[in-house]
């Protein structure tokens, strides 16, 4: 074992510990959540050398999972040279103190232990401001269980330590208003990123391109999916919380429509909320997108829970409005199972390519507006009209002869305005109309 962890020098050896309890609701530990929870610690850099999930009708107030119980961690930690604890709960910041005291060890939650994946991931400034900003959030209700033995007050009574004579603050009365102070500091930041985001997608609504948003399960293939769709070069690893930051690209699905195509933060259960709320300026993306793919894994046994779990989020971010395909991705591993074939279930492999010529398809199904490329002979006397198309149109082509020839993509509006002076035009037909 000590040869293998020197070998392999993973961040840390961790024992992970979970309560299965009723009363903790979403928040219990169960076998599933706790194998993902291996999964997490892989991801952060570390490797899980036991695990233990206790069962109990409530949890403990002082050590969350009884003294017993805690003993019986102690020794697994002993006997694995473990260097941390890991819980597939949140703990509150006492017992987090208590749990540290008791098995000589770090001990971490799982809110915790996702907000450090995410600060390793993210890449971009934005990325960056929410990690940070999701952090202070968890790190505040904390200060308490941390700051014990900075709790002094230093005041003017002249019998503190020397220098610590000062404005009568306890130190965490300092680090309360410092804390808050960066939280103000980074959602102002955020704000303004937000605002950049909102002038890119007004000026892409204003050249009428919609917006596609892959969303799902984390590690379902969403960055695999995109990278097949567009060539974009985005990292595609089988770990947990690979892509944390929103990558876009333009996708063209036929010649008369290109889309832009975003990769999004992969859902999990038991997110902890300040993620939720502190993701909102990568997520809100969701909320004005045309349409959503919604990439799941039907090679995981879990996938129908995974995919429920998607459809959850996408509800609590008010984005279950927006005309969704559901995309059964790794169908090649998914040998046997049953899953829906409706119009909006397309079944792909985004490793192999199967299915990604369907999919195109379908998108193109949803989104067809009536956009056509046509051919335009403007006379002269009607050339202020081409201003009017580069703002408003794709204009390809513009050759000047006896009229101004205009080869362009338009929208219906569009056509309806040149229709006149269109090769061929014929009126479009209702659907009733054979």
């Amino acid at each position: 074992m000590e040869v293998k962890k020197q070998e392999e020098k993973k961040r840390d050896y961790a024992v992970l510990v979970g309560l299965n309890c009723p009363i903790l609701r979403q928040d219990n530990a169960d076998g599933k959540s706790m194998e993902e929870l291996a999964a997490l610690v892989e991801t952060a850099g570390g490797e899980a050398v036991g695990s233990i999930l206790q069962n109990r009708d409530k949890p403990d107030a002082h050590s969350f999972i009884g003294e017993g119980k805690v003993e019986e961690v102690k020794a697994m930690v002993q006997a694995e040279n473990a260097t941390m604890v890991i819980f597939d709960n949140d703990l509150s910041p006492s017992q987090i103190r208590v749990l540290t005291e008791m098995t000589g060890v770090q001990v971490l939650d799982r809110s915790g232990l996702i907000l450090d994946i995410f600060a390793q991931r993210a890449r971009t400034k934005e990325g960056r401001l929410q990690v940070e900003l999701a952090q202070y959030q968890y790190l505040l209700p904390r200060l308490v269980g941390m700051w014990t033995h900075l709790e002094r007050q230093a005041g003017t009574s002249g019998k503190g330590p020397i220098g610590s004579k000062g404005p009568g603050e306890t130190q965490l009365e300092t680090d309360r208003r410092h804390i808050h102070r960066k939280i103000d500091k980074l959602k102002e930041e955020l704000d303004n990123v937000r605002r950049v985001r909102g002038t890119q997608r007004e000026r892409r609504m204003k050249n009428e391109i919609p917006v596609v948003a892959i969303v799902g399960y984390t590690n379902a293939g969403k960055s695999t999916l995109l990278n097949a769709l567009t060539g974009a070069d985005i990292p595609a690893n089988n770990r947990l919380f690979d892509t944390l930051d929103t990558t876009t690209r333009l996708l063209t699905v036929s010649d008369t429509l290109d889309v832009v195509i975003s990769d999004t933060v992969g859902f999990i259960r038991k997110l902890p909320h300040q993620l939720v709320e502190a993701f909102k300026a990568t997520l809100e993306e969701l909320e004005y997108a045309d349409m959503l793919l919604h990439v799941i894994d039907v090679s995981n046994p879990d996938w129908q829970e995974q995919e429920k779990i998607v459809e959850n989020l996408i509800h609590e971010l008010k984005a279950d409005q927006i005309p969704c395909l559901n995309v059964y991705n790794k169908s090649d591993l998914a040998y046997g199972t049953e899953y829906p074939h409706g119009e909006t279930d397309i079944a792909i492999s985004a490793k192999t390519g199967e299915g990604l010529d369907r999919l195109v398809a379908a998108i193109d199904r949803q989104l067809d507006k009536g956009t056509r490329r046509v051919t335009i002979h403007l006379p002269y006397d009607k050339a202020g009209a081409l201003d009017m198309l580069y703002q408003d149109a794709k204009v390809e082509t513009v050759e000047y002869g006896t009229t101004i020839d205009i080869t362009a993509v338009c929208v219906p509006r569009i056509l309806g305005l040149m229709k006149d002076y269109i090769e061929g035009w014929q009126e479009p037909k209702e659907d009733w109309e054979s």
